[in-house]
């Protein structure tokens, strides 16, 4: 990796070729679309391959979920079984983690998502991951949060039940073991 943010080109090969497997062994992710395409797109923008690196790199397992027609993007989730464990032990935002007088975690969920160039998923896109799969079955992901939540100091995260979306609040400061976040990134 260089300093902008791009891969080498064996780094792409070997990202590439991950992405590939992943989305031919998970078809019914994204039944109407050709790995072709989305491989020609992603070619287009280093950039976006390289938070796909970083995606990886830290337990996301990104994958191909959805064509947005608005906009013409292809867009990756994270699809790790579990919140990915890289990205684990942080509290929901800057402001979060300075309100904390002691025991601060490294990071923080909105500041590692902007380092890695992608967006946490918000409420829905975590439902609709869902529908691929059981997903934080003994994790937890920190999501989006409404702005007069977080005002009040409150950050929203969810998990998978008993068959069922969860959606909770915490203090933005809080953070555990088994609470990290869940990414999407669009190209």
């Amino acid at each position: 990796m260089t300093n902008d943010k791009n891969l080498s080109t064996e780094q792409q090969e070997e990202l590439l070729k991950i992405l590939k497997t992943r989305f031919e062994k998970n078809m019914d992710r994204h039944q109407e679309i050709e790995w072709n395409d989305v491989q020609a797109r992603l070619e287009k923008y280093p950039g976006k391959l390289w938070s796909l690196n970083e995606m990886e790199k830290t337990g996301g397992e990104p994958d191909f979920v959805e064509y947005d027609y608005s906009t013409d993007e292809y867009v990756f989730y994270d699809c790790s079984p579990e919140s990915p464990k890289g990205r684990r032990s942080v509290c929901y935002d800057r402001a979060g983690l300075e309100s904390r007088r002691k025991y601060k975690p490294e990071n923080t969920a909105i500041d590692m998502a902007t380092d890695m160039g992608i967006e946490l998923l918000t409420e829905e896109q975590y439902r609709t991951l869902q529908e691929f799969g059981d997903f934080d079955m003994k994790t937890s992901s920190w999501v989006q949060t409404p702005s007069d939540i977080r005002e009040r100091g409150g950050a929203l995260f969810c998990d998978y039940r008993y068959g069922h979306v969860f959606v909770y609040h915490n203090g933005a400061s809080s953070y555990y073991s088994t609470r990290g976040f869940r990414g999407l990134l669009r190209v």
